[in-house]
């Protein structure tokens, strides 16, 4: 791992922890298997965008509007047609927060969206607490974890009925994604994200899309994550076989982030037609 995800995972295995001394697994997921049942995570037979809500990033540092309404802006993407919306959980680096979370899943469940969590997962307790806090997905690293604990989040998700991205920075972990997948079933909503930030220097290499995407496990979803920021960005994801673009720096930028979805829409939609 990079320097970057061995501080996150440490960090990522500290609160869950401190989370332990409050509360079990037993409860939690006891909690977990209460929470209202989200949204399902609906594609279209185009192009899909994932908008993110992010507040801070180690890269770009403090994003929008820090007096902005967040919970008018998680609206605002899934009235302009957004498939998910990602919403950062981790507090040190990204100023997020299962608050955040829980807040954007209430929102979002009027409007048949799921909210999705993405951290640094390295504890099927985590797994538990997004679902408990109305979460209908989750991100998970693969290259942060051994094959055994990605493959046991994997089913402590399917159990509680969260789709899964998986995301992969190079050909190994594509080839992890692989061999993972071609044990699950496919009735399992799994994508499979190639993320272009370089995460050492944490700076964007998009030509990592073109070089990755002939290795992307066939039969699932896949995702562009980073660096897409612009409908023609878009349009090039979709021609290179991406059916999803997790879009955050971008829409956060945006005073009304609906006028950017629109014509990221338009773009890639008309083209499919």
């Amino acid at each position: 791992m990079s320097g970057f995800l061995d501080e996150m995972a440490r960090s990522s295995a500290e609160r869950v922890a401190e989370a332990l001394r409050h509360e079990s697994a037993a409860a939690l997921e006891g909690r977990a298997r209460l929470a209202p049942a989200a949204p399902p995570l609906r594609l279209s037979a185009a192009f899909d965008v994932i908008a993110e809500l992010k507040l801070r990033s180690p890269a770009a540092g403090i994003l929008g509007n820090q007096q902005q309404d967040w919970l008018g802006r998680v609206a605002a993407y899934a009235r302009a047609g957004a498939a998910a919306v990602s919403v950062l959980t981790e507090p040190t680096r990204f100023d997020g927060s299962l608050e955040h979370l829980r807040g954007a899943a209430e929102v979002l469940m009027p409007l048949r969206v799921p909210a999705m969590r993405k951290d640094f997962l390295v504890d099927p307790y985590q797994i538990l607490e997004a679902r408990a806090a109305g979460a209908g997905g989750v991100l998970i690293i693969l290259r942060m974890l051994p094959r055994n604990r990605i493959a046991e989040l994997l089913d402590v998700a399917s159990a509680h009925r969260l789709f899964v991205l998986l995301e992969a920075f190079d050909a190994a972990d594509l080839e992890s994604a692989r061999e993972l997948l071609s044990a699950r079933p496919r009735s399992e909503v799994v994508l499979v994200g190639i993320n272009s930030r370089d995460l050492r220097t944490l700076e964007v290499a998009p030509e990592r899309f073109a070089e990755l995407a002939p290795r992307l496990p066939r039969g699932w979803p896949a995702v562009a994550e980073s660096g897409v920021a612009t409908p023609a960005d878009a349009r090039i994801m979709m021609r290179l076989g991406y059916r999803v673009a997790l879009i955050g720096t971008a829409l956060m930028a945006r005073d009304d982030p609906s006028e950017l979805l629109a014509e990221i829409f338009n773009a890639t939609r008309t083209a499919h037609s």
